[in-house]
């Protein structure tokens, strides 16, 4: 019974991981002893973060930079993994974008980039890592993912970013598959569903323009049933007991991380 909520010496690869949630997680993973890849679109952005994060935690944080939505930029990922690695213990899908635009203007390009970075890549950035993934998981030790949807896949969002919400249900709904199909090749699959976070997409929603240090988040806080918006260490532990021990019998679930904003709605 001890250690049940160790990651020590695992291997992670963090998706979106430059900032906001995945890179909250990115630092949680570091502070308890895993090496760390992250991924995001921008090179210079995910870089920085990357070098931050090992100065600040003493781990091993490495950046691969490269456009998930795309599958040259997913099967560059899987290379150089691959080229490094000879087994992933944990991959979060984190990586994710958003567009808001009036129903009646809600253009085409806004359908296909969300749905492409949130759902095609999640899935084919999973098969690219199977063989990794398939490598590091066994009866007593299954690997993990984690896919990040969101409780806008869950309730009606407030916001008019039309594809968003349907691109988290499908993320959540393939969770589910995907979770059906690798249980048995000890591979363990789930889903967290985040609701407020100070994140610059939130921050772009609730009229902060991306600015996350000067935006008023006590003020979207008290819309929260908790008070207030979520901490790194509220999202962070959450994937680590769904990297750990502990959830090694939880399966297909999708678990919200929202101060109960689905609760009570």
């Amino acid at each position: 019974m001890k250690n049940l909520f160790s990651i020590e010496g695992k291997t992670a690869m963090v998706t979106g991981g430059s900032r906001g949630i995945g890179e909250m997680i990115a630092a949680g993973f570091l502070a308890n002893g895993a090496k760390v890849y992250i991924s995001s679109r921008k090179a210079d952005a995910c870089d920085a973060t990357a070098r931050r994060l090992s100065d600040t935690y003493g781990g091993e944080c490495i950046s691969i930079p490269a456009n998930l939505a795309e599958m040259s930029g997913i099967e560059k990922v899987a290379a150089e993994l691959t080229q490094r690695e000879e087994k992933l213990d944990i991959l979060v899908n984190n990586a994710g974008v958003s567009w808001g635009a009036p129903l009646d203007e809600f253009p085409e390009l806004g359908w296909d980039k969300v749905m492409d970075t949130n759902v095609k890549g999640v899935f084919f950035l999973t098969q690219k890592l199977l063989p990794l993934l398939r490598a590091a998981g066994s009866a007593e030790d299954p690997a993990r993912v984690i896919n990040v949807g969101s409780i806008d896949g869950i309730k009606t969002p407030i916001f008019e970013n039309f594809s968003y919400g349907p691109s988290k249900a499908a993320v959540h709904y393939l969770t589910k598959v995907m979770a059906a199909h690798l249980v048995k090749q000890h591979i363990i699959v789930n889903a967290i569903a985040p609701g407020p976070f100070p994140t610059w997409m939130l921050s772009t929603g609730v009229g902060g323009g991306g600015d996350t240090k000067n935006t008023d988040w006590a003020a979207v806080g008290r819309g929260n049933p908790r008070g207030r918006v979520g901490t790194p260490e509220d999202i962070a532990g959450l994937a680590i007991f769904l990297s750990s021990r502990a959830s090694a019998f939880t399966v297909g679930e999708v678990i919200t991380c929202d101060g109960g904003s689905v609760a009570v709605s």
